[in-house]
C-alpha cells in the first residue's frame, strides 16, 4: 500500500462514534449548512418506508439535522412512491425532472437528476433497500462534512453479511472494483466499500462531476473526485453493519461490466469494441444466451445544465 494511503487511513477514516449527534448538530448550527437526503428507489416498497420514517423521526422531528428527505422514484411498478410519501418523504418521479433530456434506466441517472430537485449544501445518498436501518448511517457520513471544512466527500464503510456469513457481501467490490482501483488508482485502495450506496458530498463537488447513468456511478464518482479535489478531500466512516437485498450472480455480472466500462472510460476515454455482455441461463434445450447492453452513457456535470444554472441564479 502506498505510504500516502497509509497516512490517509489514519487521518481520514473514522467511526460513527467519533462524532456524537450533539456534536454534529452543533456543527450544523455553527456553519449554517443545509442537508438533503436522497433515496433512489425502484420497487422498494418493502423497505423504503421504514428508512424514511427513521430519518424523519430521528433527524427531522427529534433533532433538526436533515432539511429535506427526497425519494426519487426510478419507475417503480409497486407502491414505492405511496409508501415513501406516507412515511414523510417528498417523492419525485425521475421522468418529471429535466424532461427535455429523455431519461434512461439506471441508478446514476436518478442520482444525477436529484441535484435538480434538492437544495441542500450537503447531499446524502442512501440506498432504499436497507433493512434494520439506523439513522447513524446519515449522521455518520454527514458528520465530517460539517466538522471538517477540507473534506468534500464521505463514503460509508461497513460489514456486509451474505446469507448470515460476515464479510461475504460486496462480491462485485472484491472481484472487480477493488482490483481495478488497486491497479489503476492506488490512491483509492484504502476505501473499504468503494461501491457502497451510502455516501455524502458537498453540492459544490457533485455539481462538477459527470455521472455514469448506471451501476458505474460510485466508482466513477470516486475516481473523478480524486482528480478534482485530491485524496485528502475524501474520507470514510465506519457505520457498522449493512443489511440489504442481495442480487443474483447474473445481475452482479452486469453490474461488474458497467463498472469495468466506467473504469475503461477514465483510463483512456477509448472506444469499447463491444459494449454488451452475454450471459447464459439453462433452458429446456440447454444453455441459452442472454445479451445485455452495458451502460455506456454518462451525464455531464450538472453545472453545464442550463436549467440548473437558472435555478441557482433565481
Amino acid at each position: 500500500m502506498l505510504e500516502e494511503v497509509e497516512r490517509w487511513l489514519s487521518t481520514r477514516s473514522w467511526s460513527v462514534a467519533d462524532r456524537p449527534l450533539h456534536q454534529v448538530m452543533a456543527a450544523k448550527q455553527r456553519t449554517g449548512q443545509t442537508i438533503s437526503v436522497v433515496l433512489p428507489a425502484l420497487n422498494e416498497q418493502e423497505t423504503v418506508g421504514d428508512i424514511v420514517a427513521v430519518i424523519r423521526h430521528d433527524l427531522v422531528e427529534q433533532v433538526p439535522l436533515v432539511d429535506e428527505i427526497v425519494v426519487v422514484d426510478s419507475g417503480s411498478t409497486d407502491r414505492t412512491s405511496e409508501v415513501a410519501a406516507r412515511a414523510g418523504a417528498r417523492v419525485v418521479h425521475r421522468d418529471e425532472i429535466l424532461p427535455r433530456v429523455p431519461p434512461v434506466p439506471g441508478k446514476g441517472e436518478v442520482l444525477w437528476r436529484s441535484l435538480l430537485v434538492t437544495g441542500g449544501d450537503i447531499v446524502c445518498f442512501v440506498d432504499a433497500d436497507l433493512r434494520e436501518f439506523s439513522s447513524d448511517f446519515v449522521t455518520g457520513i454527514v458528520g465530517p462534512l460539517l466538522t471538517e471544512p477540507d473534506v468534500d466527500l464521505v463514503k460509508g464503510m461497513y460489514d456486509r453479511p451474505l446469507a448470515g456469513t460476515s464479510g461475504q457481501g460486496g462480491r462485485v467490490t472484491e472481484l472487480m472494483a477493488r482490483p481495478l482501483l488497486n491497479m489503476h488508482w492506488p490512491q483509492l485502495a484504502g476505501f473499504v466499500q468503494p461501491l457502497g450506496g451510502e455516501y455524502a458530498a458537498r453540492r459544490s463537488l457533485l455539481e462538477q462531476l459527470p455521472f455514469p447513468v448506471g451501476y458505474g456511478v460510485e466508482l466513477g464518482m470516486l475516481v473523478d473526485a480524486l482528480h478534482l479535489a485530491g485524496l485528502d478531500a475524501l474520507a470514510q466512516v465506519d457505520l457498522g453493519v449493512r443489511k440489504h437485498r442481495h442480487q443474483d450472480g447474473q445481475a452482479l455480472g452486469r453490474m461488474a461490466a458497467a463498472i469495468y466500462r466506467t473504469a475503461q472510460l477514465r483510463l483512456a476515454r477509448g472506444h469499447l469494441v463491444r459494449p454488451s455482455l452475454t450471459q447464459f441461463v439453462r433452458g429446456e434445450d440447454g444453455f441459452e444466451p442472454r445479451t445485455y447492453s452495458v451502460d455506456t452513457e454518462e451525464r455531464p456535470p450538472m453545472v453545464e445544465i442550463a436549467e440548473y444554472a437558472e435555478r441557482k441564479v433565481a
